[in-house]
């Protein structure tokens, strides 16, 4: 017999220590003057529960695993570790496939005021313009699915415990890390956008074109003077200007951008960690191991032996 059969709201256990009124999209709402945090638990399997907010929206999966069904895409899995951007009034349909009471579907649901977001990605572009006058800052929440980096993931865990605080500061605090959080979001967006879509850019974007030169000169020694000139930016405005848009030092990214190459090549059976190691542009197998290990968590012979 199968345990869901007998499921009750008392057997169930809040991660949040709120009253369980339902086992399906069980929701505690705490609210601020520019925002509304949702979490919700699901301790039951069910099938296409309908949600929408009538503010943009950044969901965040906990634990479990949801299938989404969005307008004009095809149903996917919605699993931690990823967030999802939605614009108002914009309708959910989610499945629960995996739901259980002892392994309930957790996720997060935040609403921001939109003019909170037009007035933060305004001062934004005044503050810290782009490194193109054409381009501007801004945050696309029609159906962006993202993978969260360090900087969200710990904003998005801030907030939830800012949130359930009692203090006089609260209102503060909460604002303050709002604001990040649409800042770090665009810079995300911008970043993603100028990475895998360079090719679109190299016309009209230094950045695009620097990074599109650095992955066709990897195995040179790339130093930040040659490629601000490839940018016609002095040294200090092109190393503030990289970092801001891009997220990390020139030096930060060339390494990382070696590491991705030097993966590609480990997947070759015929390739050796030497061989991947001076054909993705480091002089020592040493430094090699140390960066690979650093970026990826495994040493490359690891990463090699678990794709075979």
């Amino acid at each position: 017999m199968e345990k869901s059969g007998k499921m009750t709201a008392n057997e169930a256990v809040s991660a949040w220590g709120a009253r369980l009124d339902t086992l399906v999209e069980n929701k505690l709402t705490l609210s601020h003057d520019e925002a509304e945090l949702h979490l919700y638990e699901t301790f039951q399997q069910a099938n296409l529960i309908q949600l929408r907010f009538n503010a943009p929206v950044m969901t965040s999966m906990l634990s479990g695993r949801k299938v989404m069904h969005l307008r004009e895409t095809d149903p996917f899995d919605y699993c931690p570790g990823e967030s999802l951007l939605l614009p108002s009034d914009r309708l959910m349909q989610i499945d629960f496939p995996d739901a259980t009471i002892d392994e309930p579907t957790r996720c997060m649901a935040l609403t921001i005021s939109d003019e909170f977001i037009r007035e933060t990605i305004h001062q934004l572009n005044q503050e810290v313009p782009r490194v193109e006058a054409v381009d501007q800052w801004q945050l696309n929440t029609d159906n962006y699915l993202m993978q969260n980096n360090p900087e969200i993931s710990s904003l998005t865990d801030k907030l939830t415990r800012l949130f359930r605080e009692n203090n006089a500061f609260r209102p503060f605090y909460i604002k303050n890390t709002l604001r990040e959080l649409i800042v770090r979001l665009s810079q995300t967006q911008v970043r993603t956008n100028l990475l895998l879509q360079t090719s679109q850019h190299v016309n009209t974007n230094r950045l695009a074109y620097v990074v599109a030169y650095i992955r066709q000169n990897l195995t040179r020694a790339l130093s930040v003077e040659e490629l601000s000139d490839k940018a016609c930016l002095s040294k200090s405005h092109f190393f503030r200007l990289f970092k801001s848009e891009l997220g990390v030092s020139p030096a930060q990214f060339i390494l990382t951008e070696r590491i991705q190459q030097a993966k590609t090549i480990l997947r070759n059976p015929a390739k050796t960690v030497t061989d991947a190691c001076y054909e993705s542009g480091f002089n020592s197998l040493t430094h090699f191991s140390n960066t690979f290990r650093a970026i990826e968590r495994v040493s490359p012979r690891q990463f090699k032996r678990q794709i075979k």
